[in-house]
């Protein structure tokens, strides 16, 4: 049995040490163009389920496949056979999605806490709770930062220990997704996030017209009396 609350702060804590492995920012250059951004926040205004949450999972699942489902990436014209089985068919992406936040475990669109941790650890809920159970963090997740190093269910119910999932995590989405798109809310913001956001220092001022004029005629009497 896992300790959801314990998970939560542990998730909360690596978010705030994470650092980048590898480089996701064509993919999250994706994930955040105005054509995929309307189509999520079409399912969030129907599911009050944050936009970016809706976007990493559609990556997660199917490499932002527009044709298969938020699910489990089945598509989602047909009934899926995977993981929630039976759901489907559907008239569009759209209406699958909801289904998919609705009525299918974790029930994203239940959820009332998004703060940090609580919002990674529905990610991992999402993927299911198997990484966590064995005291690791999740590829679903970590996959691409610092946090992981190996370790994928390569199927159901199979765990292999020396495989090394190969997809973007979430966090790494999410922290190249805010580089570049500061609408992106989340709190606290990861150090690389906030290092690359934090602004110029600002130039020394130059010194004003008359005061530069004063300067120069003390630099001339000083330099005239050395001279005698």
């Amino acid at each position: 049995m896992v300790d959801l609350v314990a998970l939560r702060d542990a998730n909360a804590k690596r978010w705030s040490m994470a650092k980048p492995t590898r480089s996701c920012i064509n993919v999250a250059r994706s994930l955040i163009s105005p054509a995929a951004k309307a189509r999520y926040q079409s399912v969030a205004a129907q599911t009050g389920v944050p936009w970016f949450f809706i976007a990493v999972i559609h990556e997660r699942e199917s490499s932002q496949d527009w044709s298969a489902s938020l699910a489990q990436g089945d598509p989602w014209d047909k009934v899926s056979v995977h993981v929630p089985v039976g759901r489907g068919p559907f008239k569009s992406w759209e209406e699958a999605a909801v289904d998919a936040l609705v009525d299918c475990p974790p029930y994203a669109a239940r959820n009332q806490d998004w703060s940090t941790g609580a919002m990674l650890t529905l990610l991992e809920q999402y993927n299911g709770l198997g990484y966590a159970a064995r005291g690791l963090p999740s590829p679903y997740l970590w996959a691409g930062t610092d946090q992981y190093k190996s370790g994928k269910f390569t199927r159901d119910g199979f765990f292999s220990p020396a495989v090394v999932d190969q997809q973007l995590g979430c966090v790494s989405l999410l922290t190249s997704m805010m580089l570049q798109d500061p609408s992106i809310d989340i709190a606290p913001i990861p150090p690389q996030v906030e290092a690359r956001r934090t602004p110029p220092s600002a130039p020394a001022p130059t010194p004003a017209p008359i005061a530069a004029f004063l300067q120069a005629i003390l630099l001339f009497f000083k330099s005239f009396k050395r001279g005698k």
